[in-house]
């Protein structure tokens, strides 16, 4: 059965967000969105004939990932460009090296803490004798 021009444009839309979708998911403006796109090629989603921009899924996780890497990893806009260039194909890979990079973190906080603690407890034990 044939699919009328509205009905196979709802479905083509089910699987793209507005730029307001995407800032209401990633919890980044749409100025800075824009920005994004101006500055990773990486990220170029499709604009509709009115000129809105529709965001693909892996232009939502490709925002996700440049979030992360500069709000949480603390990258530049220079180094997480770089840094998606190069890593490009290995989507997979770094997944699991977000997972060994957060595994490491946990550690070094942990042990951040505990040296934190001890030096406290050093600091309490000289208080406590004079």
């Amino acid at each position: 059965m044939p699919i009328n021009g509205t009905a196979a444009q709802t479905a083509i839309e089910k699987d793209l967000y507005h730029i307001g979708d995407v800032s209401r998911l990633t919890v980044v403006k749409p100025f800075v969105l824009r920005y994004w796109e101006s500055e990773f090629p990486m990220l170029q989603p499709l604009k509709s004939p009115g000129g809105r921009r529709l965001y693909r899924q892996e232009d939502v996780d490709m925002v996700f990932r440049i979030k992360r890497l500069l709000y949480d990893e603390g990258f530049t806009i220079a180094g997480a460009r770089r840094y998606l260039r190069e890593h490009s194909g290995a989507a997979e890979n770094d997944d699991d090296s977000i997972r060994g990079i957060e595994g490491a973190t946990q550690l070094l906080n942990r042990k951040m803490l505990l040296d934190l603690r001890d030096a406290l407890r050093a600091f309490l034990t000289l208080l406590e004798r004079r």
